[in-house]
């Protein structure tokens, strides 16, 4: 146990390069094609050098030439670089000073280098090296920083900033304007209620990490087992994990209670993908009689991915034992972690824009009022006090009703009967769903259901259909007849006979042998696992019996880490051949006629994004006969088979019909061959250095000359309503993009069954290109084109975009729909970005698997969908769905009120702040510009809370249109993008009423006042709460009952507290008629003009929605 094992860090050697490779190479072209040598023709661009001075046309004229003739485009004027002092006045400055900070930033987080470290088995204390704490820590902030980490978020903002400023004013004597609380009353509620509602979260956080963090662990050391805190665990623990267990750290996979030596874990805490991932035990420590016994040799083993198990994952079968390597921060999960970026609603930036304008109106009030004074005495302090009487033009309560409406419409989503399973994870963008204009969506998953039918097999000269299956049967049944026929023939004793490749000429096989061949390769080339439930009694392990003699067939599920590959073991079954087991060395299959065939797993090669293709080296237990099957991409497998001339357009037929391709072929091996090779590949293996390539090239000698065997095609089904809704949201006004890595004949038949091109339009095939030169031509094409959908591959967008970024995007926006295949995740995210940077519009991102993570965190709005790749993008994502077709009504209805409700909210808050403000400004001017408060005291905090504050919330209930109604024309969502419910036109509406509000209310009291004071905040302030309740009733298009209830709450309130407001209020006076008849005068001046226009609006040019409501 005390043996020193030398581990090289896995993450360096395989988890970082692997990663950067796979990006770089994602969905690139393998093999001799258009993209193979795309680095090469990028330096070898001296030809087209002179088309750095020739943009694109992008009007009609210079486009009636040939489409050679982009020589004779007119040239453009080369612009001058800005250098020196004009430079740094026109933005220079900006740039020195972020890369500053981001030099300072990566001085201060500079991260610890991970290096090869040596483990002791069992004895952290040996460790030199100091490693994190394996605790999980999610929260914020710590017992020190809560406060002032809450308080910095809140102030970071230019309105509560303000306030702030405000309020610690009022200790200055000669500032004081009323009683402190007027001021520090609004502001504490409104920090209160952050603080605690932070403070909450904070806490739930902190109990889910204890949680976890407090679960028991057993832990080997020489006494035996001892239990272990999970934040406890050190680097070089020997760790038990049960079946269905969580594991704790980043581990070697040592043992495990599993015959076969590997075990299954669940990854979709991880990634998000739901298949279970076959997780394999190192051979040596396996392979030990019992824990330990020291091994006398020291034991040189290569370790792979294969070995490892990562932390938060779970156990799916068999109890495993591993040693820790990685603890805490260093785990990959927590490396994997980045914080994605805050967003920010365009209305929330609108509305902070309006703010502003408000400030730059409160100032010049100021000095117009310390003008008209004639500057007299101390005019600076006069000024600072009218700052502060006019202060409430800016209303401290417009973020607190915004977030609280916010907060409204995500339960209304959550709780929509219409859409169950909604989520709402974002809580400050519900109204981005009510601006959008362009949906970004991914294929697979999201508008199909990623589960796999089987539907085609061809094998050059005859293909196979759903309707012809049974053909497929009686032939692979009448072939095994034969071949079982002639075992029974050969003599019991007689050793099996080991056929080589035979160097006579080769005959034409006969149809049965072939179908055959193709099946048998199929039920065997993949990396399913047969999983069998335990009975009922069983505790434990799942256990497999032998041969077959417990297969029952309703008791297995198919185990893989990809649907397709499920779909066709599935496929080979019910034809007749049936995986019935597997493990780590070798695979049984029962025949249609009953027997079982055996066979040893010498070698296993997974699919990667990088090589699209998966092999494997089986010997036939029977027969000796050793054969490499291999499967893979059309494009990856085309260099590879032997020359044919049926594969590329049976692969493009299958594509148009909306079929994923996947190419079958295989090798039969001498015994010499392949221990030649398996001398070469073990010694791949163990290199340290650049050992993916080495073992990656000993296994490309064996892909040569290998026999085509089949063509499959496997169909993705379109997800329910999905034409409907695509159909909907192109008339409700929104652009939809699909982005997909799949093939682009698959993705264009995918996009017209799916209604996103209709069937009418044309379609514009970018062709492939690979130089500037080609980019510029294809360009011209397509801007030749009018009302066609574009359909690019990933490919040729990544040269357009290098070359002519502005106008593919300007070409693209113009076109009804744009698909782009063959895309890697982060194009999908660049995409989204550039759309976001040329257009300026709202972006909406839609995928359902971990890859579709960075566009959806990209996008403006991201949406996941729970599906069966898992629900990574689903917890990324602000709002989650089930379905696809959910997003009709998560638009349509919910994202359309919330942004007109927002938008009548934030207006008619600032216009209640606006009103009074006018009516201190009429007051002051009256009284010799004197900076003497109108109301003090509780009158002003009353104001903004308890007498006017339910009914304006209750505005997050209105409605202009029935759900129904918005469903059924999904044009009115149009009017939104262009942002009339909330711009500088409605707000200076708004303006104009609270100035004419204001002045009425004021100069309606001074006018009407008889003898004192008094009367006139009197009759001014009740005129002005009984406003502000009418121009809410004025407002309100659908009446809800809670309306009702808190227009008479807030009248109840007010009436009641006149009883007790005696220092403000002649409680004699305010009982008589004369009190009402002037309240009801002023009142009636202030409200009944705009009653009348709105009816004449209403007749004269009424909305779009009120020819549908009436």
């Amino acid at each position: 146990m005390a043996d020193q094992i030398p581990l090289y860090p896995v993450r360096n050697a395989a988890g970082a390069a692997a990663p950067n490779r796979k990006r770089a190479a994602y969905y690139s072209a393998a093999g001799p094609g258009p993209g193979a040598d795309r680095r090469g023709r990028y330096q070898l661009e001296d030809e087209s050098a002179h088309l750095d001075e020739m943009p694109l046309m992008m009007s009609e004229e210079g486009f009636e030439n040939e489409e050679g003739d982009y020589h004779t485009l007119p040239r453009a004027r080369l612009t001058r670089r800005r250098g020196g002092l004009e430079w740094f006045v026109c933005g220079g400055w900006k740039f020195l000073c972020s890369s500053c900070c981001d030099w300072l930033i990566n001085i201060c987080q500079r991260k610890k280098e991970l290096k090869a470290r040596t483990v002791w088995l069992g004895c952290p204390e040996k460790c030199e090296e100091k490693h994190p704490r394996n605790s999980i820590k999610n929260q914020k902030y710590n017992v020190f920083t809560f406060i002032p980490g809450v308080l910095y978020e809140q102030f970071k903002f230019f309105l509560n900033l303000y306030f702030l400023v405000v309020s610690c004013s009022q200790f200055v004597p000669a500032l004081k304007i009323g009683y402190l609380y007027t001021y520090w009353a609004p502001l504490g509620f409104v920090l209160a209620v952050t603080v605690v509602r932070e403070a909450i979260d904070e806490f739930r956080r902190f109990q889910r990490d204890k949680d976890v963090n407090s679960q028991l662990y057993s832990k080997l050391t020489v006494r035996g087992k001892v239990q272990v805190k999970s934040s406890d665990i050190q680097v070089g623990d020997l760790i038990i994990v049960e079946k269905n267990q969580r594991i704790p750290s980043d581990m070697v996979f040592l043992r495990t209670s599993e015959k076969a030596g590997s075990c299954f874990i669940r990854t979709d805490q991880l990634d998000g993908e739901t298949d279970w991932k076959l997780k394999v035990a190192v051979s040596c420590t396996q392979r030990l009689p019992a824990l330990g016994e020291d091994c006398d040799p020291p034991i040189h083993e290569s370790l792979s991915i294969e070995n490892t198990l990562w932390a938060s994952t779970v156990v799916a079968s068999g109890t495993v034992i591993g040693v820790v390597i990685y603890t805490g921060k260093e785990t990959r999960s927590v490396m994997n972690t980045s914080n994605p970026k805050n967003k920010v609603g365009l209305l929330d930036l609108e509305l902070n824009q309006l703010t502003k304008a408000l400030f730059l109106a409160l100032v010049a009030l100021s000095v117009v009022m310390v003008t008209l004074q004639g500057f007299v005495g101390p005019w600076y302090r006069n000024l600072f006090r009218f700052l502060l009487l006019f202060s409430y033009i800016i209303p401290i309560s417009l973020r607190v009703n915004l977030d609280m409406g916010k907060a409204a419409y995500g339960w209304m989503m959550m709780k929509d009967e219409n859409i169950p399973g909604t989520v709402v994870r974002t809580s400050t963008i519900p109204e981005e769903l009510g601006r959008l204009v362009y949906l970004l969506t991914d294929k697979t998953g999201t508008l199909t259901q990623n589960e796999m039918v089987f539907k085609r097999l061809h094998l050059g000269t005859v293909s196979y259909g759903t309707d012809t299956m049974d053909e497929i049967q009686s032939h692979l049944m009448n072939s095994y007849s034969q071949v079982h026929s002639q075992a029974a023939g050969n003599t019991p004793g007689s050793a099996p006979l080991r056929r080589a490749p035979s160097s006579a000429p080769k005959i034409r096989k006969s149809v049965s042998s072939r179908i055959h061949e193709a099946v048998k390769a199929l039920a065997l080339c993949h990396n399913v696992t047969p999983v069998y439930e335990s009975r009922a009694g069983v505790t434990g392990e799942t256990e497999f019996a032998e041969a077959d003699q417990d297969f029952s067939d309703e008791n297995r599920t198919y185990q893989a880490s990809s649907p397709d590959e499920v779909a066709l073991v599935q496929w080979t079954e019910s034809v007749g051949l049936t995986l019935v087991s597997r493990d780590l060395t070798s695979m049984q299959l029962r025949t249609p006629g009953g027997q079982i065939l055996t066979f040893c797993v010498l070698q296993m090669f997974p699919f990667t994004s990088e090589s699209k293709r998966m092999g494997v080296i089986v010997r036939d237990e029977s027969t000796a006969e050793i054969t490499f099957y291999m499967k893979g991409a059309d494009t990856a497998m085309a260099a590879i088979v032997q020359y044919n001339d049926w594969l590329e357009e049976e692969c493009g037929n299958m594509a148009r019909e909306g079929l994923r391709t996947l190419v079958v072929a295989r090798r039969a091996l001498t015994e010499e061959q392949y221990q030649d090779f398996e001398s070469r590949y073990s010694q791949a293996k163990l290199s340290v250095h650049d050992r993916m390539l080495k073992v990656a090239a000993v296994v490309e000698s064996l892909e040569r000359e290998m026999e085509l065997l089949c063509l499959t095609g496997v169909e993705d089904q379109l997800q329910a309503d999905v034409r409907p809704t695509l159909e909907m949201l192109r008339n409700a006004g929104i652009k939809i993009w699909m982005l997909t890595g799949d093939k682009l004949e698959t993705a264009t038949c995918i996009a017209k069954s799916s209604h996103l091109v209709s069937r009418t339009q044309d379609i514009h095939v970018f062709r492939p290109v690979a130089s500037r030169g080609e980019a510029h031509l294809e360009l011209n094409a397509l801007r030749r084109k009018h009302d066609c959908a574009l359909v690019i591959s990933g490919d040729s967008l990544e040269v357009c975009l290098k070359y002519y970024q502005h106008e593919l995007v300007e070409l693209a926006c113009q076109c009804p729909a744009v698909v782009c295949c063959r895309c890697s995740p982060t194009q999908k995210a660049h995409v989204v970005k550039l759309l976001q940077q040329h257009t300026g519009r709202r972006t909406c991102a839609v995928g359902d698997g971990g890859n579709d993570v960075s566009m959806i965190q990209a996008a403006d709005c991201g949406i996941g969908i729970e599906g069966k790749e898992g629900r990574q993008a689903s917890l990324a994502a602000d709002f989650s769905i089930t379905q696809f077709r959910h997003i009709g009504r998560l638009l349509v209805v919910h994202g359309r009120n919330s942004y007109k409700r927002s938008a009548a909210l934030g207006q008619f808050v600032m216009h209640r702040g606006l009103i009074i403000s006018t009516m201190q400004a009429v007051f002051s001017s009256v009284f010799y510009f004197a900076s003497v408060p109108l109301y003090q005291g509780f009158l002003m905090v009353g104001y903004a809370t308890v007498y006017t504050m339910f009914p304006v919330f209750s505005l997050v209930l209105d409605q202009d249109v029935k759900p129904e109604m918005a469903m059924l024309y999904p044009e009115l969502y149009k009017d939104l993008t262009k942002g009339r419910a909330l711009s500088f036109k409605t707000f200076l509406i708004w303006v104009l009423i609270s100035i004419y509000q204001g002045a009425i209310l004021m100069y309606g009291a001074l006018v009407l006042f008889e003898s004192e004071f008094v009367h006139v905040v009197a009759i001014s302030f009740t005129a002005l709460i009984l406003t502000e309740l009418l121009m809410v009733a004025l407002t309100v298009r659908t009446w809800h009952w809670l309306m009702v209830v808190a227009e008479l709450l807030s009248l109840g309130c007010y009436v009641a507290s006149l009883a007790f407001l005696n220092e403000y209020f002649d409680v004699a006076f305010i009982t008589s008629a004369t009190f009402l008849w002037k309240v009801s005068a002023v009142t009636v001046v202030s409200c009944l003009p705009l009653y009348v226009l709105k009816y004449l609006r209403r007749k004269l040019s009424p909305p779009r929605y009120s020819k549908l409501t009436s």
